[in-house]
């Protein structure tokens, strides 16, 4: 039973591994794994502020839109730091790489 708790974690790294997850991170890797919030909100302020330019009014649906897309992408690329966290910590563990 443990063995199916653990399944999808596995399957995860598989893929990690099969797309080339053993190898070092790059210095922008590096700066997005130590500063997830900074890379979100690099990602949402920019998206927010192009869709705020696109509309032609500020009906509240335009801000309102523009406000959610910006913090769906902004979530995006947050989760994706944190992820790469995760991965270069399992590198450091697994003796890979060492973490300069």
């Amino acid at each position: 039973m443990a063995q199916w708790r653990r399944f999808p974690s596995r399957a995860f790294w598989a893929v990690d591994r099969f797309m080339g997850g053993q190898r070092p991170p790059t210095r922008s890797q590096k700066w997005a794994a130590r500063h997830p919030v900074a890379t979100g909100l690099c990602a949402a302020v920019p998206t927010t502020l192009f869709f705020l330019a696109l509309s032609p009014g500020t009906a509240p649906g335009d801000l309102a839109f523009a406000a959610f897309s910006g913090l769906a992408l902004g979530l995006v690329f947050s989760l994706t730091a944190a992820s790469e966290r995760l991965r270069q910590r399992r590198l450091k563990r697994l003796g890979l790489w060492n973490g300069s």
